[in-house]
């Protein structure tokens, strides 16, 4: 398949996944599409390891707030949903190399990944509650990878955070000058590539094993309490017109 929104390819038994909608790499219904079926792609027998990127000066601002409509909500947070289920079912590694802004779906695109290299200049955020929703993803896996505190307080106030801050939380393995992600990011490639494809694989289901609760099952029930619960109310409809037409919102608390 020839793909438009993003670059797909696999080679030495390495998958890279790149988002190629600079300068911010929103994540639309059609680019959404593609990725979905890229991970289709992957055979986890024939890679070691999924690497994902972006191009340009940012990671990912999130997914497009224009296609945030009622009409259209239920398709979009199918297929954005849909990305986290293909990588849930991957039984190898991910790695995501995160430059600039990881904001919304786009931090929690990052997140998900098991490891994460970070430039110096990234931020990661989950801005939604500004806009009077909430990150279903994020609302999942954030409490399993900090201190439930510390998820709240992301998920609450919508305030990013930067690169050195995510790793000292935990969310970020490494940190290194925005010169150097190409080459720190080959380095972990390597060091994974040398190793046994079944010993990874392994290892993988083995870590998995020590995480009570199942993802899928969550993000099941908190998909429908979005869906059905959240964008029936005024403010979540308030809050994202007010995004699109930059201005404060009014909130009537319903």
């Amino acid at each position: 398949m020839d793909f438009e929104h993003i670059a797909f390819a696999v080679e030495s038994r390495i998958a890279r996944l790149t988002l190629k909608r600079a300068p911010l790499n929103i994540l639309d219904i059609a680019m959404m599409r593609e990725i979905n079926h890229a991970l289709e792609l992957v055979n986890d027998e024939a890679v070691k390891l999924l690497v994902i990127g972006a191009e340009g000066r940012n990671f990912s601002a999130g997914v497009s707030i224009e296609e945030h409509t009622r009409d259209k909500v239920d398709e979009m947070i199918s297929l954005f949903h849909g990305i986290f289920r293909h990588l849930d079912q991957l039984s190898i590694p991910t790695l995501a190399a995160v430059q600039g802004a990881a904001l919304g779906g786009g931090c929690e695109l990052a997140l998900f990944c098991d490891m994460v290299i970070a430039a110096d200049n990234a931020r990661f955020g989950q801005p939604e509650i500004k806009a009077g929703v909430f990150p279903p993803i994020a609302a999942v896996i954030l409490p399993r990878l900090v201190s439930s505190k510390r998820a709240l307080e992301l998920l609450l106030t919508g305030e990013p955070v930067d690169a050195t801050e995510a790793c000292r939380l935990g969310l970020v393995n490494k940190v290194v000058p925005l010169d150097q992600l190409p080459a720190a990011t080959e380095n972990m490639i390597g060091s994974l590539q040398a190793l046994s494809g079944s010993a990874l694989r392994l290892t993988m289901r083995a870590a998995r094993a020590g995480v009570r609760g199942s993802f899928s099952t969550a993000l099941d029930e908190v998909e429908a309490l979005y869906l059905k619960d959240l964008m029936s109310t005024h403010d979540a409809s308030e809050g994202l017109s007010a995004f699109l037409e930059k201005r404060p919102p009014s909130w009537t608390d319903r």
